[in-house]
């Protein structure tokens, strides 16, 4: 009965001073936010491990950063469509279709199929120093001609999809720490590798900023942890065994490298 007394007092001074008490919000209520993820094999999680079943040959895994960062923050909906080897024209043609007037965060990694990534690397491993420089040199020479108006070809079709959204452009790491003693392809080979994947991240940035959308740019959170440097690899090496997942982020890579450039970004 006290206590029955103290509330009704209660409830009786705070009408009487024009206050009005409300249960507490829970601490760590869920986000409105409805997340669909895009992109390719860097945003799908290749090399990440823990395969969805659903996702078949795009590999989209549970430790990717979309994945990650929808477990964290739980948002009211979350879809993953990225996709392992996806272009931006496959993105537009079979990715698009999963936004809608609703979404309210997405986000994209895109770009590096479309200029050759894995063509490239290959050439570099099996055919030597020159035959790679010219590679990289003509993929970079593809992407300063084409790349922009690919991506925003891409950039548009979410815009019209999902004009209210925020978008969130997420780039490639720079696979290899320069300036080390490293095993495998030589020092040219790498520095030219490195200069090909900074020009993609340089153009998409661009490409992000002017279309109004904001660039999660990862390369200086995987400092540290690139192939041949000293510290906890985050990307896969070459591997003859498993040759889809080399120069992809590991599952310490995408939790590591890529969620808290990503989570910065989207809250």
């Amino acid at each position: 009965m006290r206590k029955t007394r103290l509330v009704s007092l209660a409830l009786s001074l705070a009408t009487a001073l024009g206050v009005s008490l409300t249960l507490a919000a829970p601490a760590q209520a869920a986000p409105a936010d409805r997340y669909v993820a895009l992109g390719d094999s860097y945003a799908s999680g290749v090399g990440a491990g823990s395969y969805t079943s659903e996702s078949g040959s795009c590999q989209r895994s549970t430790n990717a950063y979309p994945a990650l960062y929808a477990a964290a923050v739980k948002p009211a909906s979350y879809r993953s469509v990225a996709c392992s080897g996806a272009t931006t024209t496959s993105l537009i043609n079979t990715q698009l279709s999963a936004l809608s007037s609703t979404t309210t965060l997405v986000s994209v990694t895109v770009g590096g199929n479309d200029v050759g990534f894995s063509s490239i690397l290959s050439t570099c491993v099996l055919q030597g120093t020159t035959q790679c420089v010219a590679a990289v040199q003509a993929a970079q020479d593809k992407a300063r001609a084409q790349l922009p108006g690919l991506l925003r070809n891409v950039y548009n079709g979410i815009k019209t999809r999902s004009p209210n959204a925020r978008v969130v452009v997420v780039g490639y790491p720079v696979f290899y720490q320069l300036g080390t003693v490293c095993v495998g392809l030589s020092a040219t080979s790498r520095a030219k590798i490195n200069e090909g994947i900074n020009l993609i991240d340089n153009l998409t940035r661009t490409a992000a900023v002017s279309a109004g959308f904001t660039f999660a740019d990862v390369r200086s959170s995987f400092v540290g942890h690139q192939l041949c440097s000293y510290g906890e690899k985050w990307m896969h090496a070459l591997n003859f065994a498993t040759l889809g997942v080399s120069y992809h982020p590991t599952a310490a890579g995408q939790v590591g490298g890529y969620l808290p450039v990503f989570r910065a970004a989207a809250d």
